[in-house]
């Protein structure tokens, strides 16, 4: 893989908005080299009789059971309101 110069991580800073110094480019671009080489470390690994997952724990649904609950009754609700018109909360207007 390409190592990544300085530049292009200032380019990519630039693109994100981001201010950073020469020395902070320098070291991101070290970094992401030795990121990109450890990536590169992995496709030496023998893969052939590793199935494919896409997590590495058999999870399977984690969510509670969806049932309607009653909620508050109206009245309630409208306690804490500042204002309200014909059983609706009031706010004030933002288009003309």
């Amino acid at each position: 893989m390409a190592k990544i110069s300085k530049e292009e991580v200032k380019h990519v800073a630039h693109l994100a908005r981001l201010a950073i110094t020469e020395e902070e480019a320098e070291k991101f671009a070290h970094q992401l080299a030795a990121i990109t080489d450890f990536a590169e470390q992995l496709k030496e690994l023998d893969t052939t009789n590793v199935v494919p997952t896409t997590h590495v724990l058999p999870l399977v649904n984690v969510f509670r059971e969806d049932k309607a609950i009653k909620g508050l009754d109206r009245e309630t609700m409208m306690l804490n309101v500042k204002e309200q018109e014909a059983g609706q909360v009031k706010v004030p207007s933002i288009m003309d």
